[in-house]
């Protein structure tokens, strides 16, 4: 037998030895992960180049059309109830920019959502770049949360405070101009000049037959003295007899008398210091008086500015501004024997209702 004959079994039986060594090694060896893949595209490249089975194509069925009663029944279920929240009064303060346009922005969205701005106040504050606006409106919690979140989102706005149910110090500045002839004068002086048989027509037109016992025309004279001197006692006796129910003076009861000019004095002074006392009671004042009318001057709430223009009204309001409502939140002081309220309170908890751990 040659030596070739030889060599192919050894080699045939070296290499099943070899294999069965390299299983036995391959089944006894740890489980390593693959290793980590650098690329990212790595699954957009195995993706492109391996061709997956074709899928068929999706086929689109196009539902029915509803009837007319199954739409109106899915509108009708669909539409949500009214909200039935109720209409506050609610106080929005505006941190914005010191810049041109920032009001008309701030209303244009206010307007856009249908709300009706009751007052609008805006003034520099103390920083020269930063401008204070206060928005008083009506609405609900929810819309008017709404528009706070979008006014927020301008450029120009630095924040928007909602002091509704804050505890804010609320001030409103009226003037008023108010009558001091009577309300049976006020109409003539809101139309315009007052007409002849006016307030001041019957003071120029007085009955010179029967003057004023107290007014001096002169030395009196002889006779004239004596006239004088019974006309004053008429008066006396006059003033002692109760006056009729709608005159306020005597002299003023007879039908086509005229006023005397010292009974019209007496009556513009009259209403004008009850319109004073008025405006002392709400903490008001009288700042300017004219022949006719005065202006008076009240700081106040917004419901303290509406009763006295309302208790204003009877002597004849002429003419009235309102420089709108101004908030600034009051600062909390801490009350006497607080902390240890707090410290009982804690003390209290249950520790059964506490989470575990």
């Amino acid at each position: 037998m040659s030596h070739r004959a030889l060599s192919a079994p050894l080699r045939a039986i070296r290499g099943s030895r070899l294999q069965q060594t390299a299983t036995r090694w391959a089944s006894t060896k740890t489980p390593s992960p693959p290793k980590p893949i650098d690329d990212s595209t790595s699954a957009l490249d195995y993706k492109l180049h391996k061709h997956g089975r074709r899928l068929p194509h999706l086929v689109t069925q196009h539902p029915r059309s509803p009837s007319a009663e199954e739409a109106v029944t899915n509108i009708l279920y669909n539409t949500p109830p009214p909200s039935t929240e109720p209409f506050k009064r609610h106080r929005l303060n505006c941190l914005v920019q010191n810049e041109p346009g920032v009001l008309s922005r701030v209303s244009g969205i206010l307007a856009g959502r249908g709300f009706n701005i009751d007052s609008l106040v805006v003034c520099q504050t103390e920083i020269r770049d930063l401008s204070r606006m206060c928005i008083i409106l009506k609405g609900q919690d929810g819309v008017i949360e709404q528009a706070r979140r979008q006014l927020e989102d301008l450029v120009p706005v630095w924040a928007v405070l909602d002091y509704t149910k804050t505890s804010c110090v609320e001030r409103e500045l009226l003037l008023a101009k108010v009558s001091i002839l009577g309300p049976e004068f006020a109409e003539a002086q809101l139309s315009g000049p007052i007409p002849d048989t006016s307030f001041e027509h019957a003071v120029e037109n007085q009955n010179a037959e029967n003057p004023p016992s107290f007014v001096a025309q002169g030395e009196p004279q002889g006779d004239d003295k004596i006239q004088r001197e019974l006309a004053l006692a008429r008066s006396f006796e006059s003033a002692a007899q109760p006056t009729p129910a709608g005159a306020l003076y005597p002299s003023r009861s007879g039908a086509g008398q005229d006023m005397s000019a010292s009974e019209a004095l007496i009556a513009k002074n009259l209403h004008l210091s009850a319109i004073k006392t008025l405006a002392d009671q709400f903490g008001g004042r009288v700042v300017d008086v004219a022949e006719n009318s005065c202006i008076v001057e009240l700081t106040a709430k917004s419901s303290r500015v509406d009763s006295f223009l309302s208790l204003m009204r009877p002597f004849g309001v002429l003419e009235a501004a309102r420089s709108g409502v101004m908030v600034l939140p009051r600062t909390p002081i801490p009350r006497y024997g607080e902390e240890d309220e707090l410290a009982a309170e804690k003390e209290e908890i249950d520790v059964s209702l506490l989470p575990p751990g």
